[in-house]
């Protein structure tokens, strides 16, 4: 889609990057009828290489509310096993949390690129279409609103605009915002390959093997045989030398065997960095995914919490844009995200750190580490592979009220699915993504909440398996929940207290 030189358009948002994070944002805020305009600076969508690759169940809940969440899953490559082996031998596995009636499996791999397809096409239905060929030169913002202008002579001023434009961010410096962290020596070198491999669908992690001595390959399956190949090599590693086709498959030989036919998808080398901007927000501007925060991909953590943060964002802006809330939900999008990333970064930099540890002593840590782990659970139990993205939980959140009782759920913590029966629902979580939900359970009459839509457990909704109850509502006293519109529990209390509830969840005090 082109524009005239000279050309200026409103909208209620802005979205700069499109990109996974910025796609998502785009099509959660059309969902909630906010007009929104999606700029990126590339001259076309280019899928290139797998990426990010790894989807975790909260993503594929965020997009199956968006509409091709059970898509991504059925595409991708289902997995549930984690192996970490040393110079060959296997230290220990791990298999993935989940219960037997959970929708989604644990994570799910497909490329990046196949996401982007998937979400562009129903971007494209719900109305939204890429401004390809945007390069943002400058951004101001007052009172009012936002006016971005792109190399291009085109600008737009909207409400609000995020930042969704990557880890160099061009919205980013346009806000003067720091982008505090380090950059850590090794490089990665990272390869898709596709082969017929008797490899089974799990994640496969080496320390120190033989064809990759003294560092490490992470192994991971996606769809139509293509294995994802990540080898950390040296800080001096030559990137061209790399490339030769005789070096490149040396080591792509050491990995799938001598025999097996295979071919090369794509390649890439490059480092990885640890960093998070300074506030999320900055007047009517807002950061999400890369642009606020970067990070590691061993533990899938990026695009995941990428994901996270337009859907928390989505909602919080078009409740804003409709009158329903004011500056204390805007701030608290920085509130509850920035310590998502923080935690976030924390985990990963500790995995980096065992992975390429600083300086003679805390290698020599790691190693004995490694080493003694094949003969101790002590020492096993600290090998650090990657600890697996989770939803992050907001228990400080000003949104979110205290524990109702001990054994309950804690508000700020993501709904626990469950078996359900109403129209057009056959599970608890397929009632999120819209407005406001609660819950309520006991004899007490439901009370009318507006902007809130009020389920009396028992009658506007069935509980088949007993699941719900025994979650929400074990000791039987009239109680309410209150479910926010990113699947997030809010609070619970008695019914007569919803709108007390509702009104703290929308920043309103209460």
């Amino acid at each position: 889609m082109t524009e005239r030189s000279g050309t200026r358009s409103r909208t209620e948002v802005a979205v700069i990057g499109a990109g996974p994070v910025g796609l998502t944002l785009a099509g959660r805020l059309a969902q909630h009828g906010v007009q929104v305009a999606l700029f990126d600076a590339a001259p076309a969508h280019v899928g290139e290489g797998s990426k990010a690759i790894c989807m975790q169940r909260e993503t594929l809940e965020i997009w199956e509310r968006l509409g091709i969440g059970q898509r991504v899953a059925d595409r991708g490559v289902q997995w549930r096993i984690g192996r970490t082996y040393f110079r060959g031998r296997e230290l220990f596995s791990v298999t993935l949390p989940g219960a037997t009636d959970d929708h989604f499996p644990p994570f799910v791999n497909i490329s990046q690129a196949e996401v982007e397809e998937l979400l562009l096409a129903r971007l494209a239905r719900l109305g939204v279409v890429p401004h390809w060929g945007h390069e943002l030169t400058a951004l101001t913002q007052d009172g009012e609103g936002v006016t971005v202008t792109f190399a291009n002579g085109v600008s737009a001023t909207a409400a609000y605009a995020v930042g969704t434009d990557g880890a160099h961010s061009a919205v980013r410096h346009a806000i003067g915002l720091g982008f505090a962290g380090h950059t850590f020596e090794d490089r990665f070198l990272i390869t898709d390959v596709r082969a017929r491999l008797p490899f089974p669908a799990e994640r496969r992690f080496f320390f120190d093997p033989p064809w990759n001595p003294g560092r490490q390959v992470l192994i991971h399956p996606q769809p139509d045989d293509v294995w994802r190949i990540d080898w950390q090599v040296p800080p001096q590693t030559d990137a061209d030398a790399e490339r030769e086709p005789g070096r490149l498959h040396a080591r792509i030989r050491a990995v799938i065997g001598p025999e097996a036919p295979y071919e090369l998808v794509w390649q890439t080398l490059y480092r990885f960095s640890q960093r998070i901007a300074d506030r999320f927000r900055v007047g009517r501007v807002f950061l999400a995914g890369d642009a606020a925060h970067v990070m590691s991909p061993f533990g899938a953590r990026g695009l995941n919490s990428g994901a996270a943060d337009a859907e928390n964002l989505a909602w919080k802006l078009a409740a804003v844009l409709r009158g329903e809330a004011g500056d204390a939900l805007r701030d608290s999008y920085d509130g509850e995200r920035r310590p998502a990333a923080l935690e976030n970064l924390a985990v990963t930099d500790a995995t980096m750190r065992f992975m390429a540890p600083h300086g003679p002593w805390r290698r020599l840590w790691r190693d004995l580490v490694l080493r003694l782990s094949e003969r101790s659970s002590w020492f096993r139990r600290r090998v650090n592979s990657g600890r697996l993205a989770a939803p992050f939980s907001y228990p400080a959140s000003a949104l979110v009220g205290v524990p109702p009782a001990a054994g309950l759920p804690a508000p700020g913590s993501i709904l626990v699915d469950a078996p359900v029966t109403t129209d057009g629902a056959s599970r608890l979580r397929e009632l999120t993504g819209g407005g406001f939900v609660a819950l309520v359970f006991g004899s007490a009459t439901a009370p009318v909440v507006e902007a809130c839509r009020v389920l009396r457990v028992g009658s506007d909704l069935g509980d088949p398996t007993g699941r719900m109850t025994a979650t929400y509502d074990p000791d039987g006293a009239p109680r309410a929940w209150l479910i926010r519109p990113d699947g997030y529990l809010a609070g619970a209390g008695t019914p007569d207290e919803l709108p007390a509830m509702l009104a703290r969840a929308l920043g309103r005090g209460g």
